[in-house]
């Protein structure tokens, strides 16, 4: 990476491409001043922001400084520098550090230089759009919302009574990096509240509400190398459990009939590695549907015997896996022992801080405290959970911090916001590797932020309504799942059949087939019965739908030869089990804006079937190599589209031709 100073301005390069471009008639930096409105309403933000200053910094004074440059940055010459940049690095890669002259300054944009035909992804899980091009983004975890689609009555609705309808924007888990197709990526520093704006066909644009420590940039010569690199510097998840491999987690929240109906469930043929029951430590009804009493330790009420029940299935190899997460009802036995002992964020006054989550409020576990730390790894997760003999849980939420709340390290709220996800995913991890369980027990989780790939072992795609559509439903988790992946996130998966039924949108048949099928070509297959379970179909209400699911499980199952190597290559090198078509085929740029398919692995390509009512389906396949298709043995050519015959049961998947494991691949049809 280095400077090329000019008569007025200069050029960032890195390995020849151009980043930077920086002259006094268009400068690439402009720093000011804002005041922000932020409202959050059950982990729902209303944001906006009135500028009061945008000031251009059009002088540029360069000077070495050692192997990197110095750039004092000024409105106008003579005037004394409002901000000065650092910049060093090798030829694949360097950062810029700000050193700001004005103690007011809290706003930074920065214009990086865009190129006819360039493609965008990442920004964390997007959700909506995978190409982020011709559209600007916020980055602040939040609720994702309900219809994310400002034109769908749901969204309306949502918005109306709730404030929770969403926008193809609003994520749980953002993050300021990007990879773009000219084979370079950018990360941001910052856990303030930043957006990404990529609708200017000359620059992107980078908006920073706090003047960031650093912007990191790399560049490799392919995407699978750049995805490495992001990989390294953001950290690699342990190897998926192989327990994980060998069937389904079922999810129930019935008590102990849970248990009935797995053995039904399991007579159905259904290859089984997990039984997930959120509810074990109770249940609470509310208007929403039925939520969880959250004071994390078993019910003894709606689960008695847990520990027994738990050991008779351990020996039957099937795992127990349970939910957690950080928060702790007023009503409980957890919450006054927290807040005796300090471990609870604090008012503005020092009182105890309380959010509602509707209907019933709770205290916030400070994770800024080393001591409540240690507090909720120990008791919490160590005690209640892993000493009971569970193997996994729901590590939810994370996405739900209080701007106003005042945490023990002095941090503003604002800026603790963005972090809090990780922090969550390092407290759950340190839990598990006290007990010496990493690689064994697994949790997972749908809020995330920069680093948290390198505690959480699996992420989910959080809470999709229980339908097709565009921006919350099933095709939704494909994109979440491509974003992710390339920015070092191996392992997702997602709720079979989505979670969210709301005025009078419940699960279809269909939807939960279809729905099944694409989870068994994901890492992790489980079922989700839903915020409203007695109004939706389960996978055990309908022998249709039973049937059809046992038969993707096995697919799963037949699978986990495969599925292994792709899991050591994740230790390795931190390619996802999941990976946008372009990771292998960068050569052919029609495989840059698909999101509805993708790779499950180099050799299997799979284009779930995501709109109802649909018994064919079209999709491209990359050119450079020859197709199979699964079920029919048929051969295609890549580089063009295909339309294939799809009934429920034969999703559209296709291997490579002459991949190692075709002989694997080629007998799918006959499970």
């Amino acid at each position: 990476m280095r400077i090329i100073p000019c008569a007025d301005g200069f050029d960032l390069v890195i390995d020849g491409r151009p980043i930077l471009r920086h002259r006094a008639y268009d400068p690439c930096l402009y720093v000011g001043r804002g005041e922000a409105r932020m409202e959050m309403y059950r982990g729902n933000f209303e944001i906006e922001d009135h500028v009061v200053e945008r000031v251009p910094l059009r002088d540029a004074r360069i000077e070495q400084a050692g192997d990197g440059w110095r750039i004092a940055l000024c409105a106008e010459p003579g005037l004394p520098p409002r901000m000065t940049v650092s910049v060093a690095g090798t030829g694949q890669g360097g950062a810029i550090a700000f050193e700001t002259h004005d103690p007011g300054i809290d706003r930074v944009w920065l214009r990086v230089v865009a190129e006819g035909g360039e493609h965008v992804w990442g920004g964390g899980e997007q959700m909506s759009y995978f190409d982020m091009r011709g559209r600007r983004f916020p980055l602040w975890t939040s609720e994702p919302g309900v219809g994310r689609d400002k034109t769908s009555e749901i969204t309306f609705r949502a918005d109306v009574e709730g404030k929770a309808g969403g926008d193809y924007y609003t994520t749980n888990y953002p993050q300021p990096t990007y990879l773009s197709s000219r084979r370079y990526a950018l990360h941001v520093d910052t856990t303030a509240y930043s957006a990404f704006d990529f609708r200017n066909a000359a620059f992107h644009e980078i908006e920073v509400w706090a003047v960031p420590e650093r912007i990191e940039l790399f560049a490799r010569p392919s995407f699978a190398e750049l995805v490495e690199a992001l990989s390294g510097r953001f950290g690699r998840q342990p190897p998926l459990p192989e327990w994980v491999l060998g069937g389904a987690i079922i999810g129930l929240k019935d008590g102990e009939r849970s248990f009935e109906r797995l053995e039904t469930i399991l007579a159905g043929g259904v290859e089984v590695c997990g039984l997930w029951c959120e509810d074990w430590a109770g249940i609470r009804e509310t208007s929403f549907g039925r939520r969880l009493f959250w004071d994390w330790k078993a019910n003894d009420g709606h689960y008695p015997d847990l520990a027994a029940r738990i050991r008779a299935l351990d020996a039957r190899g099937i795992r127990f896996l349970a939910y957690v997460n950080p928060y702790l009802c007023v009503d409980g036995t957890l919450f006054p022992e927290a807040e005796a002992a300090g471990h609870l964020a604090r008012r503005a006054d020092g009182g105890t801080y309380l959010v509602d989550f509707g209907e019933f409020d709770c205290g916030v576990v400070d994770f800024t405290s080393p001591e409540a730390c240690d507090w909720f790894e120990d008791r919490v997760i160590g005690r209640n959970l892993i000493d009971l003999g569970i193997s996994g849980w729901m590590a939810d939420f994370g996405e739900y911090l209080p701007i106003d709340a005042h945490l023990a390290n002095g941090v503003d709220a604002k800026l603790m916001h963005n972090a809090w996800p990780t922090l969550w995913a390092e407290v759950n991890a340190r839990a598990v590797a006290k007990k010496g369980r990493t690689g064994d027990a697994i949790f997972f989780m749908r809020a995330g932020f920069t680093g948290v790939q390198g505690h959480c072992p699996l992420l989910w795609a959080g809470d999709q309504s229980v339908d097709f559509s565009r921006h919350d439903g099933l095709v939704t988790v494909i994109c979440g799942a491509l974003s992710s992946g390339l920015l070092g996130n191996a392992y997702h998966h997602s709720d079979i059949g989505g979670y969210t039924s709301l005025y009078a949108n419940v699960r279809t048949a269909e939807l939960l087939m279809r729905w099944a099928e694409m989870a068994a070509f994901t890492p992790v297959m489980r079922t989700h019965e839903g915020n409203r379970p007695q109004g939706n179909l389960q996978i055990d209400g309908d022998p249709a739908v039973l049937s059809h699911f046992a038969r993707m499980t096995r697919v799963h199952r037949h699978l986990a030869p495969y599925l292994r190597t792709l899991v050591d290559e994740a230790a390795r090198r931190g390619l996802p089990v999941q990976r946008p078509l372009f990771l292998h085929f960068e050569e052919d740029e029609r495989t840059y804006a698909i999101q509805d398919a993708y790779l499950y692995g180099p050799d299997l390509l799979v284009a779930p079937v995501w709109r109802a009512a649909h018994e064919t389906w079209t999709t491209y396949l990359p050119a450079g190599a020859d197709w199979i298709h699964v079920w029919s043995g048929a051969r295609f050519a890549g580089g063009r589209e295909v339309t294939v015959e799809a009934p429920l049961g034969a999703p559209p998947v296709f291997y490579r031709a002459g991949a190692a494991f075709s002989a694997l691949f080629g007998s799918l049809g006959e499970l």
